[in-house]
């Protein structure tokens, strides 16, 4: 028998010793986590793009004698270079821009109030992680998965990743919840927007909206925004910056190329490689601890009480209006984009066949996007503002 195989034979057996060891369960259960993240991602198709990648670097992370996550290692190496400087989620989130229309809802400004309501979540979060005695960045971090978008949450924990104020392996745990949390949109939702409504009121037509959006307010409302938000938030700028560059470059008409590379080669590699190192680093005695399952917990209220939030005031423009405004549209008002308003189209179809809500469901759930953004940047400069960053 050759020296190679011999080899191997030892590294086989030592790697099976290591599984059936007290050391080497925690990496078996992430590996089956991994194996589960694919299941769904491949039968369920179940955010496919996130899924796969994230269970593959979970699942080299935590294979015996792994070293992916060293210093040198490949998986370290895309951490470093785009994780560590949240440069990957910026990228995305210009992707995410490009990809975005905000006509529906210049065309009904009053939607961006259920963009604000469905961020309740995310305040009340934080006060009950508080609450609980986590530390005030890790609270942050937690609540900011209320606004069901995974880039702001990576990019919030990351950054105190990187200032030491949390363990860095916890953002690995935030980035799975939150992405777990944006795939199960359509079963959390449906069942509170039919708890919280009548039939009535779910086969509300709303009157369409006779206002035209004219070409220059598309291409104005971006640098509006970004301008805004370098007054109320600055520390948010990157965030809001990179979602609205996308979208400026879209209504510009004038660079198609960057446009098109925003929305493809740009945001695919960059989901990759943000996939890939956020699985690296799920390693399972570091992943499988209470906080995580705090963690997940805290994550699903926010989420809960976003589309209770968003709902209940529909309820409200429900009876202020004369029964002209759907409540259903309020449970848009999340970044899940466009999930959320198609979510909400399905229910209003269920209660009355001529019953079309897309169009202002897309208004409230661009306003939850920009809305999730805004109270991500809002706590972060309350935090700045309390030297803690």
């Amino acid at each position: 028998m050759s020296e190679a195989i011999l080899n191997a034979l030892t590294a086989l057996g030592a790697g099976a010793r290591y599984f059936v060891s007290p050391d080497g369960w925690p990496n078996l259960v992430m590996i089956g986590i991994a194996l589960g993240m694919f299941w769904l991602a491949i039968r369920k198709d179940v955010e496919p793009l996130l899924l796969l990648p994230i269970g593959f670097g979970c699942l080299l992370a935590n294979l015996p004698l792994s070293d992916v996550m060293d210093q040198d290692g490949f998986l370290r190496v895309m951490y470093n270079m785009g994780i560590e400087n949240e440069l990957f989620p910026l990228l995305i989130f210009v992707g995410i821009g490009s990809m975005t229309d905000f006509t529906p809802l210049l065309a009904r400004p009053k939607m961006i109030l259920f963009g604000a309501a469905g961020q309740l979540g995310i305040f009340l979060t934080l006060l009950v992680a508080l609450a609980l005695g986590f530390p005030k960045e890790l609270a942050v971090s937690v609540a900011s998965i209320g606004a069901c978008d995974g880039p702001t949450v990576i990019y919030v924990s990351n950054l105190f990743a990187g200032l030491g104020k949390i363990d860095s392996s916890m953002v690995g745990a935030l980035a799975v919840a939150a992405y777990s949390y944006m795939a199960l949109v359509p079963i959390i939702q449906p069942p509170i927007m039919r708890l919280m409504t009548t039939e009535k009121e779910r086969a509300t037509k709303i009157p369409p909206s006779s206002n035209k959006v004219p070409k220059s307010a598309l291409i104005f409302f971006p640098i509006l925004v970004v301008v805004l938000t370098g007054i109320i938030a600055p520390k948010g700028l990157p965030l809001m910056g990179s979602i609205m560059l996308g979208n400026f470059l879209k209504m510009s008409g004038v660079v198609t190329r960057l446009t098109k590379a925003s929305e493809n080669e740009i945001a695919n590699v960059s989901t990759l490689f943000l996939g890939l190192a956020i699985g690296g680093t799920m390693d399972g005695h570091e992943f499988l601890k209470s906080q995580t399952l705090q963690v997940f917990a805290l994550g699903l209220m926010a989420i809960i009480v976003d589309t209770v939030g968003g709902l209940a005031l529909g309820k409200i423009w429900y009876r202020l209006s004369g029964g002209k405004m759907n409540p259903l549209v309020g449970a848009a008002g999340i970044s899940a984009y466009p999930m959320a308003a198609r979510i909400v189209q399905v229910e209003g179809l269920k209660a009355n066949h001529q019953n079309h809500l897309l169009m202002h469901a897309m208004g409230a759930n661009t306003g939850g996007q920009i809305g999730s953004v805004m109270a991500a940047s809002i706590m972060l400069a309350i935090l700045k503002g309390l030297g803690l960053i």
